[in-house]
């Protein structure tokens, strides 16, 4: 699975669009990296910019974007409303899918190392990548600002993590804070009241910092101190965020407005229903939410499962109902309407112009198919076929967990049908993987081969993809293999009235099987390592026998309860 991460990093300019252009267009420079956002502020002279990529293309464009900004911006004549040290003053790393912080971690400090050495930026690491607990907090890192940039470098307390400590360098381009942060949220919860005061002691409740503890738990109580004098607080019931109310005229209603600086341990679905609770203690009614900028795909998941589990429904459902499902649970389209496709950052990476086969209709699948194309063929219909078998599973499983009279199985079946949402979606990314297989030798048989040199790139090039094209199929093999144990669980205990759905299951699966291991053996015949041909087929067959053996069992098992 490809690796993702966001960089929002925040630019020492807000009023002149045509710099912040000439540094976007240098982000944009890289291939592979996604431009999600621009936001300036003329008050801040600020302008935050959001990208997405892989981690390689992310840290060459944030460089790019740096060194662009180091040129176009003089931190000597700057100013602005917002807290600021440099003309890149931060530069956060932030992971979006299947990485995980400490790579992120990494990440930020390859950065920051090419931004001091190539640069001669000074800077310092933060949050999660900082080296030091006193640099982790972002204000303790910025205090003294770019004014107080000169003095701060030559302290020993605050030699920079990267870069020259000599302010010389830096009179343009100033210090850059690089981090590594988990994913922030920026999530408003709609009140049905105009008073600002009852909204913020709805935020009191739920953020992290709690309110300022009192004799007697009153506003007019006397404030209670520690030992040393230190202002004693109450701490509010969630962890990782940050609140206040407040009042939009544009609605004329109060949110409760908050950062959720961690969405792992703080989902914005807990938030919200906290804040429901929270609000109902206090006679106040949530109406509905509002989620700004983007959001990963995953949070909104998560969102969808734990409502459907709250009303004790089957969590195996397709990932747009899962979505659907958050949306309406948190009246996410209260104020304006919600459009996963601009709002969930892996569908705007979504690449519009090369359409997926399983995007296609119906129709439009049969008639490429039947077309002069030798793409799709069979390794990819055979994927496909067991996409059909283990949905029908899934099918069953959900049909059993809304099954009358079953309510105490609900939960077990609801694990099934995940498991089958899984396997599909597996098979279904193998429809369109096959076929790339297939482009992928026709791409390297049309490679040049005058030179000895370009015919043994090309030889190379071939074994690469031929290989590919072998384990493409067997993993469709293993993937359906894999369908057939939860096909022949559904056949036993699932909805009796849907038994034959699981037979039919059973048929495609094995299909799906057969047609994966022909395709896996006429590969095979154009790949000249005799080794792993051999021990490829061996184990091929192997699944292929077991299909069978599996398929027998689940047909017998549904005929019993039909007959």
């Amino acid at each position: 699975m490809k690796q993702l991460i966001e960089c929002v990093p925040n630019f020492s300019e807000g009023s002149d669009m045509s710099v912040i252009k000439e540094i976007t267009d240098a982000i944009e420079s890289i291939d592979g990296i996604k431009l999600l956002n621009v936001d300036p502020g003329k008050a801040t002279n600020r302008t935050v910019v959001t990208f997405v990529g892989s981690p390689d293309d992310v840290i060459e464009a944030a460089f790019l974007g740096i060194k662009k900004a180091s040129e176009l911006i003089d931190m000597s004549k700057h100013t602005g409303e917002h807290p600021r040290m440099g003309a890149t003053d931060v530069c956060p790393l932030v992971p979006i899918a299947n990485i995980e912080m400490d790579e992120v971690v990494k990440y930020a400090h390859k950065l920051g190392a090419r931004v001091g050495t190539e640069l001669g930026i000074p800077g310092y690491y933060y949050e999660n990548a900082a080296k030091n607990t006193t640099r982790r907090n972002l204000a303790n890192v910025r205090h003294g600002e770019y004014e107080g940039l000169e003095s701060k470098l030559v302290s020993s307390e605050w030699k920079p993590d990267f870069g020259p400590a000599e302010f010389v360098k830096a009179i343009q381009s100033g210090a850059t804070a690089i981090s590594a942060r988990d994913f922030l949220i920026a999530y408003n919860v709609n009140l049905n009241t105009t008073s600002t005061r009852r909204a913020n002691a709805i935020a009191y409740d739920i953020r992290e910092k709690g309110r300022i503890k009192r004799e007697g738990e009153k506003l007019s109580g006397a404030i209670i101190k520690d030992a040393d004098g230190t202002t004693l607080w109450t701490p509010g019931a969630l962890k990782h965020v940050k609140a206040i109310g407040w009042f939009i005229e544009e609605y004329g209603i109060t949110q409760v407005t908050m950062n959720i600086t961690n969405i792992k341990e703080t989902p914005f679905h807990i938030a919200y229903d906290e804040t429901l609770k929270k609000a109902a203690a206090r006679g106040v009614h949530v109406t509905g939410s509002e989620l700004i900028g983007l959001v990963p795909k995953n949070a909104m998941l998560e969102a969808g499962k734990y409502f459907l589990r709250k009303q004790e429904r089957s969590t195996g459902v397709q990932e747009s109902e899962l979505i659907k499902i958050a949306i309406k649970s948190m009246g996410l389209d209260e104020l304006s309407p919600f459009n996963p496709k601009d709002r969930i950052i892996e569908y705007m990476l979504e690449d519009g112009e090369h359409k997926k086969l399983v995007d296609l209709s119906l129709t439009e699948f049969s008639d490429e198919t039947a077309s002069e194309s030798p793409a799709p063929g069979g390794g990819s219909i055979s994927a496909y076929v067991g996409s059909l078998g283990i949905s029908l599973a899934t099918m069953v499983a959900n049909l059993s967990a809304h099954k009358r009279g079953w309510d105490e199985r609900w939960e077990a079946f609801s694990e099934w049908a995940e498991k089958g949402q899984l396997l599909k979606d597996e098979l279904l990314f193998l429809v369109d993987e096959d076929t790339n297989s297939f482009n992928k030798i026709m791409e390297a048989m049309r490679l040049p081969k005058g030179s000895a040199s370009e015919k043994e790139t090309r030889k190379e090039a071939l074994n690469a993809a031929t290989k590919h094209a072998i384990l493409t199929p067997f993993r469709v093999m293993e993937t359906a293999l894999k369908s057939m144990d939860m096909i022949q669980k559904m056949a036993e205990i699932g909805n009796p009235n849907s038994v034959t759905d699981a037979g039919v299951g059973a048929l495609c699966a094995r299909t799906a099987v057969i047609g994966a291991f022909l395709n896996v053996k006429i590969n095979c015949k154009d790949f000249d390592d005799s080794t792993f041909v051999e021990d490829i087929l061996t184990k091929a067959e192997l699944v292929m026998a077991e299909a069978i053996a599996k398929e027998e069992e689940i047909l017998k098992i549904t005929l019993n309860k039909i007959n």
